[in-house]
């Protein structure tokens, strides 16, 4: 039975969708029991992060042309992250971050990892395989944003414009969602999608997404 891109794609949120509980610091945040020092930090990895899969996103769209569905999709997600580092400003002032202290911070490793294997995503993997994977990954991102953004509100007194990184990527993307089904019909169509591929990426984002976090809370 021929399958649609609409199912790949459920498929794959919910086969690589991270365990209740998995990710213990947003667990504490959305508690009221995490430090306050977390939130800096996280802005603080962030830039790095944006820059990053910035990057890697422009790649991807290049490494895609002859395929303009999935180039859509890449592209997108460049306007997505321009988006998300303006958003990102507001946090990082409500932190007391300025921009000498943005431009000193050293990365944890940890919290690159992620944006790391996105860069070897970029290099070398289908592209039809990479929206796969990161949209599951996006599913559990955007639940993690979701919680935090709440718990910023009710617990630790941020403001609006404070929250507004995580209102962004925890609010409905109905535009990418349609972005990502037209591509991984693309890639059906074409023969150029792998779902084992897929999800052993996806699988592999997931699991540096969960460092990422894991990371923060470690000093």
């Amino acid at each position: 039975m021929t399958r649609t891109a609409r199912e790949v794609l459920a498929d794959a949120v919910r086969g690589l969708a991270p365990s209740e509980g998995a990710n213990e610091l947003v667990r504490r945040i959305a508690a009221g029991e995490a430090p306050r020092e977390v939130f800096a930090a996280f802005a603080l990895e962030q830039y790095q992060v944006i820059a990053s899969d910035r990057r890697s996103f422009v790649h991807l769209a290049g490494r895609a042309a002859a395929e303009p569905a999935v180039a859509g999709f890449f592209e997108s997600l460049t306007q997505g992250e321009d988006l998300a580092l303006s958003l990102l400003g507001p946090l990082a002032a409500a932190c007391g971050l300025d921009e000498e202290t943005v431009r000193a911070h050293e990365p944890r490793p940890g919290c690159q990892a992620y944006p790391s294997y996105a860069a070897w995503l970029a290099l070398g993997a289908e592209p039809v395989d990479v929206v796969v994977a990161l949209t599951a990954n996006f599913a559990a991102w955007g639940g993690y944003c979701a919680a935090v953004g709440s718990a910023l509100r009710e617990h630790y007194g941020f403001d609006n414009p404070a929250c507004g990184f995580f209102d962004f990527f925890a609010g409905p993307a109905p535009e990418l969602e349609e972005r990502a089904v037209e591509a991984v019909a693309a890639g059906l169509e074409n023969g150029r999608l792998s779902e084992p591929l897929a999800h052993r990426y996806g699988r592999l984002l997931q699991a540096y997404e969960l460092m990422f976090w894991d990371a923060l809370a470690v000093r």
